[in-house]
């Protein structure tokens, strides 16, 4: 028999919408915030509670999990799950949540946007517009009809972004790793057919060993077009020294990053300390890619979206029959 929500301690470890605490709280948790403390200073208390709510405050590690002897689930607000032990916190029988469903629209529209933006130069022709340069025959773009799109990832961000593309008169092709995941708007080939015909390459993954450093200057190389590039996924995934190497050559066409390698844990924060890097320098100031800081699922409606998937997925743990 499930523990009734009443006696479930809840430790609230970083800000989300206010819909969160509010739906716990009506179903019968017991809510508790500590948005400062260390992690040590956390986990000297962690075995008080019987969950644990989190963004990308810290790492849930080994020694994290070990003292929170009493913990039954781990909720992340976000898609995926890369800060959190995965392993050794399923071996303790701790439920993992997560809510890609919560952001999956914001970044499918976001990886649009980009695209687009990159094919029109919206964002360069701006910028000389206000610096009373009127080029149109530089900033002559081209035409999304006709292309062929591989996305690679094709969970709830892959989907998102296929459905999006369904006005368009586009072939999209999806590799993933897991078999059978295509559906009407884009049909699943292997990585090396993917390679041999897409002009725009967007990436879905989570942060795998698998993905780390994915697209490196093979990968790349193993396209036989000059493409595109969109990643609103994860910056570890994109070594930025090889991109910067294929845009200098032509290999990649023009890049919209909304994600970075150097983030740290591929989140939130870009620079703990230090330069900047020479690869990133160059992606600084070439007219070749647009920058975002890690907000295509970061719009006004995905922040409430996550927070009632996250307060759902908590009720239904407790209160299944």
């Amino acid at each position: 028999m499930n523990p009734q929500p009443e006696t479930i301690k809840i430790l609230h470890l970083d800000t989300n919408h206010p819909i969160l605490w509010q739906m716990l709280e009506q179903a019968g948790f017991t809510n508790e915030a500590d948005y400062t403390s260390t992690k040590e200073q956390v986990e000297d208390k962690i075995q008080q509670y019987d969950g644990i709510v989190i963004r990308s405050r810290f790492k849930i590690d080994r020694q994290f999990l070990d003292k929170a002897s009493n913990l039954k689930f781990i909720a992340r607000v976000g898609a995926g799950l890369e800060s959190i032990d995965c392993d050794y916190a399923e071996s303790k029988k701790i439920h993992l949540i997560a809510a890609p469903e919560g952001n999956r629209n914001a970044v499918g529209e976001q990886a649009l946007g980009m695209l687009l933006s990159l094919f029109n130069n919206l964002n360069k022709a701006d910028a000389e517009v206000r610096a009373g340069q009127w080029l149109r025959e530089a900033n002559r773009g081209h035409e999304l009809d006709g292309k062929t799109v591989g996305i690679i990832g094709y969970g709830n961000m892959g989907k998102s972004f296929a459905k999006k593309l369904r006005g368009f008169d586009v072939d999209v092709l999806c590799y993933d790793i897991k078999p059978g995941v295509a559906d009407e708007n884009a049909r699943q080939v292997t990585l090396k057919e993917l390679q041999q015909k897409a002009d725009v390459l967007s990436l879905h993954t989570p942060w795998t060993p698998a993905t780390d450093k994915l697209v490196d200057t093979a990968f790349i190389n193993a396209f036989a077009k000059p493409f595109w590039l969109i990643n609103t996924a994860r910056g570890k995934s994109v070594v930025t020294a090889s991109l910067a190497d294929a845009l200098k050559s032509g290999k990649i066409l023009g890049a919209a990053l909304d994600v970075l390698e150097y983030e740290k844990s591929s989140f939130e924060t870009l620079f703990a300390e230090g330069g900047i890097p020479e690869a990133f320098q160059y992606l600084l100031t070439t007219q070749k890619v647009l920058l975002t800081p890690h907000i295509a699922g970061w719009t006004f409606e995905s922040h409430e979206r996550l927070a009632q998937v996250i307060a759902d997925k908590i009720k239904a743990l407790f209160l299944a029959k």
